[in-house]
Parts: C-alpha cells; sequence; structure tokens
C-alpha cells in the first residue's frame, strides 16, 4: 500500500505553497499530485512553478502526477490543460472528461480522478481501454461497493492493469458549480471576486441552524463539513486499494501521514477528533463514524 498527497485544493500563497512541497520532499510520502483543480483564477503558481516543483520532487524520489481542473468554462483553461497534457515527463490526473478525451487522443496513460462519475464495472471498464493506469474512487460510496466493482468478472480479469486510489482524508470535495459560492458569501460577483479565497485557507464553514459544521465553502467546490478520516480503515483495505490519498490541510498533513503508516496493519488505532467521520467508507450516511 502506497500513500499519496492530492492537490492543493484551497488558495494558498506562493510562499506558502513551496513550503509545503519541501515538507512533502522530506516526507515518507510516495505519490504528489500537483496542480490547480478548483479555480484557474488562482494563479499563486503557474505552470512552470508546478513543472519545477515536480523535478524537485522528483529528485527527492518522489511520484508526480499533474492534476487537471474539474470543471473548464474558457477557451484558456482548455489551452493551460494542454500544457498539461503535452508536459512529456508526468502522468496526468484527469478530473474532467475533456482532459480524459485530450490524454485519449495522444495516446497517454492518466489517471481518473474522484470527480470523473464511475460507478460501475462497465464504466471502468470503458475508461481502461481508454487508457485509464489508475482510479480513484468516487468519494462517496463505500467499502464494500468498491470490493464488488473489482470482483466483478469484466474487471477482475484485468485487474493488473490498474491501480485505485481512495481518497482517505481530507474534507471531501462534493461538488462544483459554475457560481463561486466564496465570493457570494462575500457579496461579491464570481468576476469581481477580488480572489478573495486566499482569506480562507481552509475555506469558508457553513453551519447548520443548530451550529453543527454542513459544508466548506471552496470557491465554487463544495465540500464536506466534516474531515473524512480512514485512518482506522486501512486494515480493511488490504488486498485491494493501493493506494491511500490524503488531502492538503493548512495544519497537520504530515502528522496525520505518519499515523495513517503506523496503523497500515490496524496495530495502532487513532481516536478520530469530533469534527471527523467515516461514514461514507462503511456504507453509513456521509456525517457519521463508524
Amino acid at each position: 500500500m502506497k500513500f499519496s498527497l492530492g492537490p492543493v485544493l484551497y488558495f494558498w500563497p506562493k510562499a506558502q505553497m513551496l513550503q509545503f512541497y519541501r515538507e512533502a520532499a522530506a516526507s515518507d510520502i510516495d505519490i504528489v499530485y500537483l496542480g490547480e483543480t478548483v479555480c484557474s483564477k488562482r494563479r499563486e503558481l503557474k505552470f512552470d512553478d508546478y513543472i519545477a516543483i515536480a523535478h524537485m520532487l522528483r529528485e527527492a524520489g518522489k511520484q508526480v502526477c499533474l492534476s487537471s481542473m474539474t470543471l473548464y468554462e474558457a477557451p484558456g483553461e482548455l489551452r493551460e490543460l494542454r500544457k498539461y497534457v503535452d508536459n512529456g515527463e508526468f502522468l496526468v490526473e484527469a478530473n474532467d472528461v475533456g482532459a480524459i478525451s485530450m490524454l485519449q487522443q495522444q495516446g497517454l496513460p492518466f489517471v481518473a480522478g474522484a470527480a470523473i462519475n464511475c460507478y460501475n464495472q462497465h464504466t471502468l471498464r470503458r475508461l481502461i481501454s481508454m487508457g485509464l493506469t489508475r482510479w480513484v474512487m468516487p468519494v462517496e460510496i463505500s467499502g464494500q461497493w468498491l470490493s464488488e466493482v473489482l470482483n466483478q468478472s469484466i474487471i477482475a480479469d484485468i485487474r493488473d492493469c490498474f491501480s485505485t486510489e481512495v481518497f482517505s482524508f481530507g474534507h471531501l470535495p462534493l461538488a462544483w458549480s459554475g457560481r463561486c459560492f466564496t465570493a457570494r458569501s462575500e457579496n461579491r460577483s464570481k468576476d469581481q471576486c477580488e480572489l478573495c479565497c486566499i482569506n480562507y485557507p481552509q475555506g469558508r464553514e457553513v453551519k447548520s441552524q443548530d451550529g453543527s459544521s454542513v459544508f466548506v465553502l471552496n470557491g465554487i467546490q463544495t465540500q464536506s463539513g466534516q474531515r473524512y478520516n480512514l485512518v482506522n480503515q486501512l486494515s480493511t483495505m488490504q488486498g485491494y486499494v493501493d493506494i491511500v490519498r490524503l488531502s492538503p490541510q493548512q495544519q497537520d498533513t504530515f502528522y496525520w501521514l505518519t499515523k495513517f503508516k503506523a496503523n497500515i496493519n490496524g496495530t495502532a488505532p487513532q481516536p478520530l477528533p469530533a469534527t471527523d467521520s467515516n461514514g461514507y467508507w462503511l456504507n453509513l450516511a456521509g456525517m457519521a463514524t463508524g
């Protein structure tokens, strides 16, 4: 079992991003995903910056993957995607079917991100035929469901052709929209947002009337209010999950990486903070903890 760092989902200043990836290079992480996946207006780091970071991480022994945007809305964004597809060095995680199409046209292998709607063995088989070599399953489905899909005959006979990755730590990216929720929360329009996302390095929390955390607003992305944490489910993943993904947090990402690695076999279980949940993996309500 390997461990990966997903792309940073929030809008952090360039200095903070560079420091985070220096820490990643010195850590025990196996795979690192790089790229802006939420909003093309977030330009603290540009394509050339990500490539420079990728080279640094590769020299530190990490496998690097470039992540595409999740929702493309303008020709300029497609031109930026072309740079990722044509990078010539690193595998690309496609988070939009348009990215899959572009990669397939070039005959390139790809990672299908969790935002790709792949909910059954037929879709998975189709994606494999198009070049998929790694599949990040949708975040809201269970471990039991994943096992059943992988054991279907049309998948089991090609199981060695791809690896499976599970989003296991962080606020779950649940939905995307053409509207910017963070800008709207400050009574700004999307076009005049003034990049206000940078003021919310962990997103902007949305609470219910009784004070419970329901969602986190992150630009055009809506995340779960509770942090997803499968640190105590790793032993149940043995045999069919190849990669465990941790989504970068403003604090304690590498602390939790250590806790995850220590509990691969279930010998060092961790008490979950009250703000964490694991319901989806256990086939429970998403906000539940089993």
